[in-house]
């Protein structure tokens, strides 16, 4: 194949990237989106495949029949509670698969004669540096969401310096490589270094931040495979990781700024850290009350209701209940209830978490409702219905100065006339932060798996 037909084909590539990114940005044609990336994928893989020939045809099979062969099992058979986990996962093989590129191409230019270009030099070190990182740390996050470590920020003495030092001297082998150095084992080095600093960086973070990390993470990726694209002279690979890095950027300003936090908060705030001090505001209820009530208590409020909102958050994932959301919300429409969803930006355990699980119970997309459009229509609200979610309803981000949350964006259920939440138990949510919400003479609770709970309110409500 000439060079002109293949840059052709591969612009035909990046401008499918392009399209795809375009169709995801609304989860009424993510669908399509998907699809179109998916068929630029397929054409950037067979060019490239006819591009370099015979060589090593059966590894690149075999390859390609266990990735594509486990990629197409996780994404049928995984569960959307684990999408979360599945998503940090992927992106972080995306970014091992770019550090052993340049781990490849290291071993195969270095014993050549001659120096190698600074540039290809430079591209190995950043993509080595960046992809180690974006691994280990997308590992740890993998690890946190799966529950195998705890969610909780974990700390030490020294952490800050013990990182900064791992970082320099991960950066300081790859200038001396750049410099002309032609010793394999400097990049070792440096990605050994840079995979503890991917795993003592995210360790910190506590599991509330993960959406955030997730994103930062992804974008991280995306950078590497773009250096990869140099050091392999593939316009697709730098384009493609461009995209993504671009986009993963964007997406975690975006959710840092939904959370009223600096990035650097994030990524070195220890947020959801317990200590004393903040268990004792967070106790602070002044002697309140929880009022529960009874599915059939409810149902009656929900049918007779002129507006209801419901506000989905990581506890519907777990019971994977947004068939049985979504079922109720059909049975309040037939009466002539006015029926939404509030979207918090940072709900769930990933960028869009909430989005993507309502978006699989077919929920019609005009209904879900942002943040900024959910706000101005709680006053006007007969029932919120929470399911799931504390700290993105937590009143204490508005009025408690000493909250770890205070100045975070947050969906004003309080405003609505009844807020009812699903909830098991008392605890606190992933944070770790007590919720007043839950004392509000306004409130009351509904204890119980929220599967079972809305089960429950289905059949209450037909009795109506």
């Amino acid at each position: 194949m000439s060079t002109n037909v293949t840059n052709l084909l591969y612009l035909i590539t990046i401008v499918t990237f392009i399209l795809a990114l375009r169709f995801l940005s609304n989860p009424a044609h993510a669908r399509r989106g998907n699809q179109i990336g998916a068929a630029g994928m397929i054409l950037a893989v067979v060019v490239t495949w006819i591009d370099i020939g015979t060589t090593s045809w059966w590894a690149i099979v075999i390859a390609m029949l266990l990735g594509g062969g486990f990629g197409a099992f996780a994404a049928r058979k995984v569960k959307m509670t684990a999408m979360p986990q599945m998503v940090a996962l992927f992106n972080g093989v995306g970014g091992g698969a770019a550090a052993l590129i340049a781990l490849a191409e290291v071993h195969r230019i270095l014993p050549e004669a001659g120096r190698p270009k600074i540039d290809i030099s430079l591209a190995i070190m950043l993509s080595a540096l960046i992809g180690s990182i974006s691994f280990a740390g997308s590992m740890v996050a993998f690890a946190k969401l799966q529950e195998l470590i705890g969610g909780r920020p974990i700390t030490y003495p020294g952490q800050q310096f013990v990182n900064g030092a791992l970082f320099v001297g991960a950066v300081a082998c790859g200038l001396v490589l750049v410099s002309g150095v032609q010793d394999e084992w400097l990049l070792w080095v440096l990605i050994a270094a840079a995979l503890a600093f991917g795993v003592l960086f995210v360790l910190p973070i506590g599991g509330a931040d993960m959406p955030v990390v997730i994103s930062l993470l992804n974008a991280f990726t995306g950078l590497a495979v773009a250096a990869g694209g140099f050091e392999l002279q593939n316009n697709v690979l730098i384009v493609s990781g461009m995209l993504v890095g671009a986009s993963g950027t964007l997406l975690t300003l975006m959710m840092g700024r939904a959370m009223n936090r600096s990035i650097a908060n994030v990524l070195f705030g220890a947020f959801g850290q317990v200590s004393a001090a903040a268990a004792a505001v967070a106790a602070g209820d002044g002697g309140a009350t929880v009022r529960s009530a009874s599915a059939e208590d409810v149902a009656v409020m929900l049918a007779y209701a002129h507006k209801v909102v419901f506000v989905p958050g990581y506890g519907l994932a777990v019971a994977q209940a947004q068939h049985d959301v979504r079922q109720l919300a059909d049975l309040l429409e037939a009466k002539g209830v006015e029926v939404s969803y509030a979207i918090h930006p940072v709900a769930g355990r990933m960028p869009g978490h909430m989005n993507v699980l309502l978006a699989e119970a077919n929920v019609p997309y005009p209904q879900l409702k942002e943040m900024d459009d959910a706000n101005p229509e709680f006053p006007r609200t007969d029932v919120a219905v929470v399911v799931g979610a504390n700290d993105v309803v937590n009143p204490d981000a508005r009025n408690n100065q000493a909250s770890p949350i205070y100045g975070m964006p947050i969906l004003n259920v309080d405003d609505a006339q009844t807020v009812v939440v699903l909830k098991r138990s008392m605890n606190p949510g992933f944070a770790g932060i007590e919720n007043p919400l839950f004392y509000n003479p306004k409130t009351v609770m509904l204890f119980g798996d929220a599967k079972s709970s809305i089960e429950k309110l289905i059949a209450d409500v037909k009795t109506l």
